[in-house]
């Protein structure tokens, strides 16, 4: 276990949730869990998305999750941008803005391009603005308009 490990408090649907998670994401896996008696729910476990370690329990109506905290994911493309989108919608996510997305059980993704952090990493302050101001018009981020907001700069 890492020193420090970020731990989830879910209303409900702990089980589906991490299924879904370790899934979705590569170097992923799910390491423990334990059941609220021997045929309930899964009351609380330990996972890894992304090779991110994980701690997780079910705690009931008492905390909600909010975009304070997300999930970044970087993405090597637009191809995975769509891949994850997709499996997020699928799975009943709704989008949001800006590359962000909530999943049904509360919890923020940021869809991210590696590419986004590029240009915005850019010295130029103008192109970096364009790709700013582009970004801001989109929900699902796209590689190609945000180049083109770069290019044309």
């Amino acid at each position: 276990m890492n020193k420090v490990t970020p731990f989830l408090m879910f209303n409900d649907g702990l089980e589906a949730a991490i299924e879904f998670y370790t899934k979705t994401f590569p170097d992923s896996r799910i390491l423990k869990s334990s059941r609220d008696g021997s045929d309930g729910p899964v009351q609380s476990a330990e996972f890894i998305v992304g090779g991110q370690h994980f701690m997780a329990y079910a705690a009931g109506p008492y905390f909600k999750f909010s975009e304070a905290y997300s999930m970044f994911v970087d993405c090597a493309d637009q191809a995975e941008v769509d891949r994850y989108w997709d499996a997020l919608l699928k799975q009943g996510a709704k989008p949001t803005q800006c590359g962000w997305i909530n999943d049904p059980w509360g919890l923020s993704w940021q869809i991210v391009p590696r590419r986004f952090m590029e240009l915005v990493g850019d010295k130029d302050p103008k192109k970096v603005q364009a790709v700013m101001q582009a970004m801001l018009k989109m929900v699902k981020l796209d590689v190609a308009e945000l180049e083109r907001a770069y290019n044309e700069t």
